[in-house]
C-alpha cells in the first residue's frame, strides 16, 4: 500500500496443518473465531463442533523498521474440548448439524473463563478453567531424614507439593427447545447476567442461570409464511446500554429495539436505512443488500454493516443513509448473473472494528481481507496464505 501511515502487516502466526499432503475433512473447517474483550485469549469453532482456545504468551522484545522496540506476542495451544454433536429432530425429521454458528465470551469470574457456544438449535454456556494439580507426599522430616534426632515414634506429616497444571472444561448449562429456525446470532448483555439468541425469525433473551425458560423479545413470524418479507441475519446487544438490542435484516436495514418501551419489541425504537434508488433496482438489488454482520463500536455511536458489495459505516444519531459506504465488491457487478447462478452471490462475509473505531476490516475472495480507515481509505490488503 501506498502512503506514509499505511500499516505493514506481517503474518506472525499460522494455526493448524499447512500441509497440502493432507487434506482437511470438512469437519476441520472453521466456521467462527471470537477474542475475548482482553485480547488475551480467543476461541475457534468448526464444522465438527469442537472448541479450540488459543492463549497469548509472552514473545521476544523485537526492532520494528520504524525504530521502535516492540514485544511480539504468540499464541499457544490452550485446550480444546467437543462442545457440540450431531443430534435429530425425530419430530421434524430434521439432522442437527453439529457445526458452530457463533461464539462469544461472558465476562470472567475470578480466574475462569466462560464462554457460549451455539449450533443451529442448542445454545451451550461453558467454564474453562486452569487450575494447579496438586499431590500428597508423605516424606519425614530433614532432621529426621538426616538421622538427626531419630527416635522410635517420630510424627510424619503429609506434604503438599504442586505437580503441574491443568486445563479443565464444564458444561455449566444447556439452553435448549426455543428456537424453530436455525441460530445465526448470541450475545451476552452488559449487564453480566443475561444473553440473546436470535434466529431467522425471533429473537430470545436467556438468563444465565435459568435455562428452562426464556423471554421472547422479538417476534417477525407472520401469521401466513407468505406475507414473510424479511428475516433477521445477525442481532447484537448495545456495548453498554443493556435494554437496547440490535439486529440487521435480509431486507439491508439495522433495527435498534428498547425494552424500556415494550416487553415485545415489535416496534423498532430506530431504523436505520438506505433509500433505494429507483433507477439503480435490478434482480439482485435485494439479494446484495442483504446485511450479513453487525458490529457495533465501543461506545455505541457507531455500527458497522457488511453486505455482498459494501461496507457501510451508520452513526446511530442519523437514521435516514450510512456516513460512508464503502466499495468492496463493485468489481464483482458485472459477474452478478454468474454469482447467482452458481449461488456464490449468497455468501456471507464478516466484518470487525478496531476497540479506537479508527479502522474497519472485512473478508473477500481469494483468502483476503481488507482494511479501511473511518473515512473510508483503503488502508492495507491481507492475503491469508500458510507460508510463513
Amino acid at each position: 500500500m501506498s502512503g506514509k501511515n499505511a500499516p505493514e502487516f506481517k503474518l506472525s502466526q499460522c494455526f493448524g496443518d499447512c500441509s497440502p499432503a493432507e487434506e482437511a475433512t470438512q469437519a476441520d473447517i472453521l466456521s467462527t473465531v471470537s477474542f475475548d474483550d482482553s485480547g488475551e485469549y480467543f476461541a475457534t469453532g468448526d464444522r465438527g463442533g469442537r472448541v479450540v482456545i488459543f492463549k497469548k504468551s509472552g514473545g521476544k522484545a523485537k526492532m520494528h523498521s520504524c525504530g521502535k522496540v516492540r514485544r511480539s506476542s504468540d499464541f499457544k495451544f490452550f485446550t480444546e474440548f467437543q462442545s457440540h454433536e450431531a443430534e435429530f429432530d425425530y419430530l421434524k425429521s430434521l439432522e442437527i448439524e453439529e457445526k458452530i454458528n457463533a461464539i462469544k465470551w461472558c465476562p470472567r469470574v475470578n480466574d475462569a473463563l466462560f464462554l457460549l457456544a451455539t449450533n443451529d438449535k442448542t445454545v451451550k454456556l461453558w467454564k474453562v478453567r486452569e487450575k494447579q494439580m496438586k499431590k500428597v507426599t508423605t516424606t519425614m522430616p530433614n532432621a529426621v531424614r538426616e538421622g538427626i534426632g531419630r527416635r522410635k515414634g517420630a510424627l510424619t506429616l503429609p506434604q503438599v507439593s504442586v505437580a503441574g497444571t491443568a486445563v479443565t472444561t464444564s458444561l455449566r448449562r444447556v439452553f435448549a427447545n426455543a428456537h424453530t429456525y436455525h441460530v445465526n446470532s448470541v450475545d451476552p448483555n452488559s449487564d453480566g447476567e443475561h444473553f440473546i439468541s436470535a434466529d431467522d425469525l425471533r429473537i430470545n433473551m436467556w438468563n444465565l442461570e435459568i435455562t428452562d425458560r426464556s423471554f421472547n423479545i422479538l417476534d417477525m413470524k407472520p401469521k401466513s409464511m407468505e406475507e414473510l418479507t424479511e428475516v433477521i441475519t445477525a442481532a447484537t446487544f448495545h456495548p453498554s446500554h443493556c435494554n437496547v438490542f440490535l439486529y440487521s435484516s435480509s431486507r439491508g436495514c439495522i433495527k435498534m429495539g428498547d425494552m424500556r418501551a415494550s416487553a415485545l419489541c415489535d416496534k423498532h425504537a430506530k431504523v436505520l436505512e438506505k433509500p433505494a434508488e429507483p433507477s439503480a433496482q435490478s434482480f439482485f438489488s435485494e439479494i446484495v443488500a442483504s446485511i450479513s454482520d453487525i458490529k457495533s463500536t465501543s461506545d455505541g455511536r457507531y455500527i458497522v454493516s457488511r453486505d455482498y458489495m459494501t461496507l457501510k459505516l451508520w452513526d446511530v444519531n442519523m437514521e435516514a443513509r450510512p456516513v460512508k459506504t464503502i466499495n468492496v465488491h463493485e468489481h464483482l457487478r458485472p459477474q452478478l448473473c454468474n454469482l447467482y447462478e452458481s449461488d456464490c452471490i449468497f455468501d456471507k462475509f464478516e466484518c470487525a472494528v478496531s476497540g479506537d473505531a479508527s479502522n474497519v476490516l472485512t473478508g473477500s475472495y481469494s483468502n483476503m481481507c481488507h482494511m479501511y480507515d473511518r473515512y473510508g481509505q483503503a488502508m492495507a490488503s491481507i492475503e491469508a496464505i500458510c507460508a510463513l
